[in-house]
C-alpha cells in the first residue's frame, strides 16, 4: 500500500488482510520485508543518483526516502550528466519500484528537503546513505548514528580532522554497520596488491607516489568569491545548503557541482580522490598516522582549494615495515616517469594512479584500488603469484547491507575510513599553514603550529552542531 495514501486506505486494507501478495511472503525469487534493509538516501546529487541505482540492484534494500535541498539540477556540464535532485531521484525509485509490481505503479517513497525532519518522522528507517556536499557529511552522519541507523557516506568521510575522529568513536560507540564510499576498496585490484606486497614482491616498500589529476578547473579558476549576486533558484533551499558554512550569497559557482573547489565546502582533490587513490598504500602498507607531513600548493589562499599540489607524508616503522614517505600529487603534477616501465608504455593510469617503490622493485596501478602490475613487464611474468589470502567483497554496497543485517564489518567502515580520512585531510592544514607539521596524533594536535588547529577543529555556523 502507498505510504502516502495510508491514512485514507486503513478502512480497505483492514477489510483485504486475507489477500497478501507473495513479494510479502518471501519464496523464490522474492526477499520478504523482514528481511530488507530501509535505506534513506540524503544528497540526491550526481553521487547521490549512482549511489541510488546501485542499491537498487540489492533485493534485500528498500530505498524508503530521498532527501535533498534542491528540486532538480542540471548535471549535463560535469562528468555525471542528466539530472539530480530530489524529483529525479524519486522518479527513479518509484519507476523502479513500479516495474516490479504486477500492477504497475508506487508511490512509496518519501521524499524531503530537510533530513532531521526525515529522520524524525520515518522511524522505520534502518540505515542512511550521505551524498551530500563534504561540509554536510558529518552533520548527517552523526544525526544518523545518534538514532542508531547504519550509515553509508561518500569519501571523504567528513571536511575535517576533528569531525572524522568524533564520527569514529561514534559509530564505534553505537556498533551500527558503516561504510565509505572509497568503491575500490571492495575490487580485486587492491586486494592483490596487498597480498603480492605482503609476500615480498617489490621488497621493502620505502615509497609510495599517488596522483590525480582531478579539481584542476573547479569554481572556473576562481581564487576568490564572486561579486554578482543572483537570485537563489526557487527549487534549491540555500540555508540548508550552506549548513554549518559561514553565510554567503547563493552562486551557482559554489552549487551544485563546483563546492568542491572551495574551502567551506569542499576538501580540494586530495580530499576528493586521495581516498581512492592513495587507499591501497594505507592498508598493504598499515600506513596509520605520520610522523610528520608538508604540503605545497599554487594558489593558496583563504576561499579555494589550489589547482596543484604535493603534500610529503612521514609515516614510522610499522609492524615490521620500515619507515616510508608517501608523496600525494594533483592537478596534473606526477612523479618522475619510473625508469622500468617499457619506452611507449603509458603512464599515469589515466590521470589517476598509485607507485609503489621497494628494494626489489615497483609495482604501479591505476587509481581507484586498479589492478597492480610489477614493473618492467618482464619482471611481472617471472612473478609466482601468491595465494589470496584476504576474503572478496561481494560489492561495496553489498557489504556495507550484509553489515546492516548483522554479518561481518564492511572493510572500509570508520575505523579504518575515519583514520585514513584524518591523515588525509591533514595534507590540505599542512598547505594551508604553509608548515611542515609535526602530528601528535593521540592529542590531533600539530605539536609544532599554532595556526594548524583552526582547521584541524574548524568552527561551525547558523546555530549548527554535531
Amino acid at each position: 500500500m502507498s505510504r502516502r495514501k495510508f491514512v485514507g486506505g486503513v478502512a480497505a486494507a483492514t477489510a483485504a488482510f486475507s489477500i497478501v501478495p507473495r513479494y510479502v511472503l518471501g519464496g523464490a525469487g522474492n526477499t520478504a520485508p523482514s528481511e530488507k534493509v530501509n535505506v534513506a538516501v540524503v544528497g540526491t546529487g550526481g553521487q547521490g543518483i549512482h549511489n541510488i541505482r546501485g542499491l537498487l540492484q540489492l533485493p534485500e534494500v528498500q530505498v524508503m526516502a530521498v532527501c535533498d535541498v534542491m528540486e532538480e539540477a542540471d548535471y549535463s556540464r560535469f562528468y555525471y550528466g542528466g539530472t539530480g535532485g530530489r524529483k529525479p531521484a524519486l522518479k527513479l525509485v518509484e519507476n523502479h519500484y513500479s516495474s516490479q509490481k504486477s500492477g504497475g505503479g508506487y508511490k512509496g517513497c518519501g521524499e524531503y528537503i530537510n533530513f532531521r525532519r526525515m529522520l524524525d518522522r520515518e522511524k522505520a528507517i534502518d540505515a542512511v546513505l550521505v551524498a551530500t556536499p563534504d561540509h554536510i557529511h558529518a552533520i548527517v552522519t552523526m544525526a544518523a548514528i545518534k538514532r542508531g541507523k547504519g550509515v553509508y557516506c561518500e569519501k571523504p568521510l567528513t571536511h575535517s580532522i576533528d569531525e572524522a575522529r568524533k564520527i569514529t568513536e561514534a559509530a564505534r560507540k553505537a556498533k551500527v554497520a558503516t561504510q565509505m564510499g572509497n568503491q575500490g576498496h571492495s575490487g580485486e585490484g587492491i586486494r592483490l596488491t596487498c597480498e603480492w606486497i605482503w609476500e615480498g614482491a617489490i621488497g621493502a616498500v620505502r615509497e609510495v607516489h599517488s596522483w590525480s589529476h582531478t579539481g584542476l578547473d573547479w569554481g572556473g579558476y576562481r581564487i576568490s568569491r564572486p561579486k554578482e549576486t543572483p537570485p537563489v533558484p526557487s527549487r534549491l533551499n540555500w540555508d540548508l545548503w550552506i549548513g554549518p558554512a559561514p553565510k554567503r550569497p547563493y552562486h551557482p559557482a559554489y552549487a551544485p557541482y563546483n563546492w568542491r573547489g572551495w574551502w567551506d565546502f569542499g576538501t580540494g582533490a586530495i580530499g576528493d580522490m586521495a581516498c581512492h587513490n592513495l587507499d591501497p598504500a594505507f592498508w598493504a602498507l598499515k600506513l596509520g598516522h605520520p610522523v610528520s607531513v608538508e604540503g605545497f600548493a599554487t594558489n593558496i589562499n583563504p576561499e579555494t582549494t589550489p589547482f596543484g599540489s604535493m603534500v610529503y607524508y612521514d609515516f614510522g616503522a610499522r609492524e615490521g615495515m620500515p619507515p616510508v614517505k608517501a608523496i600525494w600529487y594533483s592537478g596534473g603534477l606526477m612523479p618522475a616517469r619510473p625508469e622500468e616501465l617499457e619506452p611507449g608504455r603509458k603512464f599515469g593510469g589515466g590521470g589517476n594512479g598509485i607507485l609503489f617503490v621497494g628494494d626489489k622493485g615497483k609495482i604501479m596501478c591505476d587509481g581507484w584500488g586498479g589492478t597492480p602490475r610489477i614493473i618492467p613487464e618482464t619482471k611481472m611474468r617471472e612473478f609466482k603469484l601468491p595465494p589470496k589470502t584476504l576474503p572478496r567483497s561481494r560489492g561495496h554496497h553489498q557489504d556495507w547491507i550484509d553489515a546492516c543485517k548483522g554479518g561481518k564489518p564492511a572493510s572500509s567502515n570508520f575505523d579504518y575510513a575515519g583514520p585514513m580520512t584524518e591523515v588525509i585531510l591533514l595534507g590540505n592544514v599542512a598547505m594551508r599553514t604553509g608548515e611542515k607539521l609535526l602530528w601528535d596524533s593521540r592529542n590531533m594536535k600539530a605539536s609544532n603550529s599554532s595556526e594548524a588547529d583552526q582547521y584541524i577543529r574548524p568552527e561551525y555556523h547558523n546555530g549548527w552542531t554535531l
